[in-house]
């Protein structure tokens, strides 16, 4: 142990929690020790030469010395790949069960010995020593996987069938004793995979990310973890990681997902394109996993049907209630009821709007979850009411550690329910969060999922309408090594059995399922809000995330953008930062600046921890006021839009925000492009990311783009540079967009920007349901340019049916670009 560790830990909790996170750090250790099996000598396996295959729906499985391949590709399109044994289930990112067949799939031989499966969208090739090739139909090399190499304990079986490889059914080569889980505690065995993509490829993705969102070269982990106290774009990994790439390139954009939770390492290296044919250097991509099957997916297509198809396979994105888009204020450290409404009032005297408040752990009664402070908050059913009144929600933060006291609530019904999650001979695991010593409900138990959504109703009584998840990595404090349960830990795992090394990287997923199903059971009538800090792939079915603890600075305003755009090309489309950072004071030019990046992007929340500055936009100045306050009332004049693009990520699985090359991807420029990003199919936001800066370039994709601030038009593909100054950041609409806007009056009308002579533009409306269960209406429209006037047309009626307001006249010569 560095002296310096415990010096972190006491700077982070405090002196008598840091002490207690060192007594928690060396309990983990010891647990482990006792726990997991120490490393021994381990012997390498390779496919070995291939023997045969036989056919199955969707594909078949092909046979080698010393593993085999299932290959099967589904009606939708989407190929799955598993090597010894390895099915698609049972699994957590899958949502129900495993997609059918496509029945039209054959299985045939390949002409150098191997085999290949042949579909309608992609053809698989398997060589005969185990490498697989992911070809368009016109037979062009998306990836191709190197054979698979494993590592497995000496004592195993020579073809690998006695290594617990965390797979389905699998378990070690030792007699289980009685009661005891498959896979809790033993030997496993790791391996390795390694791909080939073409040498102009760029790589996407891998959860929230602080760098990027392009994945330059370089390793990254895939373990949920909470940095500790802040982050910036140089701090890998953080708290949503999941091993899902898309990978766009010249010849195709694929989506690959390798199905396994266990602690792993994906490397990257981007290739290099030679002067000639046959001299380019392949971009390579190694996962290297701790454990756990060998399982993957891919997904080939545009990245819109590559995003589709993901949602398809793992969930479609929950939709926030209306209110969830409008601007959310939060801080640790509100001090109590009083102050509540001294900021809430704060914003309707200044005619800002606010559509929720969030409530930190401050507002808990020692931290403890499922309370209240009520010397804090003596009446907060009285005070969630008259804010939903005037138009204010109340979120709380929720997390899972439970304080293990006796005569708490939440504690004594887990003790009788046995819900926590306990360690290798029995005991309850101990941690310490926030509240002192704490125990971990083991959500990847239907029953304590169960019991524990039950606990929400507590939430709902004080008057809450909806829930944001904190600290679930999950995180227990240590004054040295990982800050998290032992991987010793034991784990339910659906009935499987298991420990902490598999079930970590899914505890946020399984809380946020448990949270999400409790609230529906709860109040039904209404759709559940949640988001969570952490998660694994299929967050996106119960709610959204955000960045939690950015640190205040340019490149954390840097990184807010990029995790926002990871995580939405990762299938989580609902998600934003915290504005300003969650750590120091901004300027009032860094505040202004996150301000109006945020006001574009999905969840739009202002957030600092309990020694940070404060939040409030009036806070900066009169200056800084105006232009925020510009930004905000911009933000709801497009909350129609905001709903139509939660209800298309719904329909589609497309980000909200999405990157500048999301329908150019052949565009190399736009791909290499991270200051920038699409709002929708409509709208370029370019946000000012540099200090003092007050004009900036920004790259437009093909087509005629306007800048919405004076008109004026531009063409594209191309690069102008812009004025940004303090009162706003650039915007652009696509001509022909037709988007929908809150008018003067409250309703919905039509801002349509003037589209190309010859090239029809669009536009989509989804109605606002309100916050149930109402199917939504979807309504489409056509704009054209007939003779020198804009007319549009809602399909499958005479009139548009809304208020059109025209924008973007058509230029009278040929628009430039600078």
């Amino acid at each position: 142990m560095d002296a310096r560790d415990l010096v972190r830990s006491v700077k982070v909790v405090g002196t008598a929690q840091g002490l207690r996170s060192l007594r928690s750090a060396w309990r983990r250790r010891r647990s482990d020790a006792v726990g997991l099996p120490p490393r021994g000598p381990e012997r390498a396996r390779v496919p070995g030469e291939v023997l045969g295959a036989d056919p199955q729906p969707g594909g078949g499985v092909v046979r080698f010395a010393r593993s085999s391949l299932l290959v099967r590709v589904t009606a939708g399109g989407a190929v799955f790949c598993g090597w010894d044994g390895a099915e698609p289930e049972p699994s957590y990112a899958l949502d129900g069960p495993c997609p059918d067949a496509d029945e039209r799939v054959r299985l045939e031989p390949d002409t150098d010995g191997g085999w290949r499966v042949v579909s309608e969208r992609v053809t698989v090739t398997v060589s005969r020593t185990g490498a697989v090739e992911m070809r368009t139909p016109g037979g062009v090399v998306l990836r191709r996987d190197l054979p698979p190499r494993w590592w497995e304990p000496a004592g195993a079986d020579p073809e690998g069938r006695g290594v617990d490889a965390g797979g389905p059914g699998a378990v070690g080569d030792e007699p289980l004793t009685d009661g005891e889980r498959p896979g809790a505690g033993r030997a496993v065995a790791r391996w390795e995979h390694r791909s080939q993509v073409a040498a102009d490829a760029r790589f996407f993705g891998l959860g929230g990310r602080a760098s990027g969102p392009r994945l330059r070269d370089g390793s990254y982990r895939l373990w949920n973890t909470d940095p500790g106290g802040s982050f910036g774009p140089g701090d890998d990994p953080l708290y949503l990681t999941m091993p899902v790439q898309l990978v766009v390139a010249d010849a195709g954009t694929h989506l690959v997902f390798h199905d396994n939770s266990w602690d792993g390492t994906v490397t990257l290296r981007e290739g290099e394109e030679g002067e000639g044919s046959g001299h380019d250097r392949p971009g390579g991509c190694r996962i290297r996993m701790e454990g756990g099957p060998l399982r993957y997916w891919v997904i080939v297509g545009t990245p819109a049907r590559a995003l589709q198809g993901w949602a398809a396979l793992t969930g479609a994105p929950a939709v926030p209630p209306s209110w969830a888009l409008g601007h959310h204020h939060a801080r640790w450290g509100f001090g109590g009821q009083e102050e509540v409404r001294r900021v809430v009032a704060g914003y309707r005297e200044r005619e800002l709007p606010l559509s929720a408040l969030h409530l930190d752990i401050d507002h808990l009664a020692g931290h403890r979850v499922f309370t209240v402070d009520a010397g804090r908050y003596p009446d907060l059913p009285g005070l969630a009411a008259e804010l939903r009144e005037g138009g204010t929600r109340l979120v709380s933060i929720v997390d899972p550690a439970v304080k293990a006291e006796p005569g708490t609530a939440a504690y004594d019904s887990g003790s009788a329910e046995e819900v926590f999650v306990r360690d290798a001979r029995g005991r309850e695991v101990r941690g310490v969060v926030w509240p002192g010593e704490a125990v971990f409900p083991d959500f990847t138990d239907p029953r304590v999922r169960k019991w524990w959504g039950g606990l929400y109703a507590e939430r709902l009584a004080q008057g809450f309408s909806g829930v944001w998840h904190d600290m679930n990595e999950p995180v227990s404090f240590a004054a040295f090594g990982d800050p998290t349960l032992p991987r010793s830990a034991r784990h339910a795992l659906e009935g499987r059995g298991g420990d902490h090394r598999e079930a970590h990287n899914v505890y946020g997923l399984a809380m946020a399922r448990a949270g999400y199903e409790g609230l529906l059971e709860l109040r039904p009538e209404e759709r559940p809000f949640l988001f969570s800090r952490s998660g694994w792939a299929g967050l996106q079915r119960y709610g959204g995330s955000w960045s939690g603890d950015v640190a205040t600075g340019w490149p954390g305003l840097r990184a807010s953008l990029s995790l926002v755009l990871g995580l939405g090309l990762s299938g989580v489309p609902y998600s934003g930062p915290d504005v300003g950072g969650f750590t120091g004071s901004p300027s009032p030019e860094l505040y202004l600046r996150w301000f109006q990046l945020a006001s574009y992007l999905p969840l739009f929340r202002t957030h600092s921890a309990i020694w940070a500055g404060r939040r409030e936009p009036w806070e900066f100045g009169e200056s800084v006021l105006t232009h925020a306050a510009a930004a905000l009332h911009e933000r709801q004049r497009l909350l129609p839009y905001f709903v139509t693009l939660a209800h298309e990520a719904r329909r589609t699985g497309a980000p909200y925000a999405r990157p500048v090359w999301w329908r150019w991807p052949k565009d190399r420029a736009l791909r290499d492009c991270e200051d920038a990003f699409l709002l929708g199919d409509a709208l370029l936001v370019a946000p000012v990311l540099e200090e003092g800066a007050e004009r900036r370039a920004v790259r437009l994709p093909r087509g005629r783009w306007y800048d919405t601030a004076t008109g004026r038009a531009y063409e594209g593909p191309g690069q102008v540079v812009l004025d940004a100054p303090l009162s706003r950041v650039p915007v652009l609409a696509r001509a022909g967009a037709v988007v929908p806007v809150a008018g003067a009056d409250g309703g919905v009308e039509l801002e349509a920007w003037t589209p190309v002579r010859g090239r029809p533009g669009r536009g989509t409306l989804v109605v606002d349901p309100g916050d149930g269960w109402d199917r939504p209406e979807v309504v489409r429209f056509v704009s054209r340019l007939r003779d020198g006037e804009v007319a549009v047309e809602r399909e499958g009626a005479a009139e548009p049916g809304y208020p059109v307001r025209v924008r973007g006249e058509a230029p009278k010569e040929r628009p430039r670009r600078q």
